[in-house]
């Protein structure tokens, strides 16, 4: 298999366990030592004990779910255009995300996040 088709569907996996709120599912996607950055730098998890403390708590909105609007994917690096709907301290909305994920071997070594402006409902 291609090394696209490979990093691509590592991140599905990623993206079908946070949608189903698989708390297991969703750190096998991630490297041991995975780094999580807003973008470009400020570090928000490193390892799978702070990965599984962000996750978790993320996981909780009763309403939380990732829509996939777009995928491009070049080599090891995956870049998806999401809608995320969410549950922010002032309510229920969504907001618009670009995550750009660098996988290695078979995990996702460090992905970063540039988040749009979020709307509330």
């Amino acid at each position: 298999m291609p090394i696209e088709a490979d990093s691509a569907a590592i991140v599905q996996r990623q993206l079908d366990a946070y949608n189903c709120r698989d708390i297991e599912a969703l750190l096998a996607t991630y490297a041991d030592d995975a780094e999580v950055f807003e973008h470009p730098s400020t570090l928000l998890a490193r390892g799978a004990a702070a990965l599984r403390e962000r996750f978790t708590a993320r996981l909780k909105e009763p309403n939380l779910y990732a829509r996939l609007l777009s995928r491009t994917v070049m080599g090891q690096t995956v870049i998806d255009y999401e809608e995320v709907f969410r549950t922010f301290p002032e309510g229920s909305g969504s907001l618009r995300l670009i995550m750009i994920y660098e996988v290695r071997g078979d995990r996702i070594a460090r992905a970063w996040s540039i988040a749009g402006e979020k709307t509330l409902d």
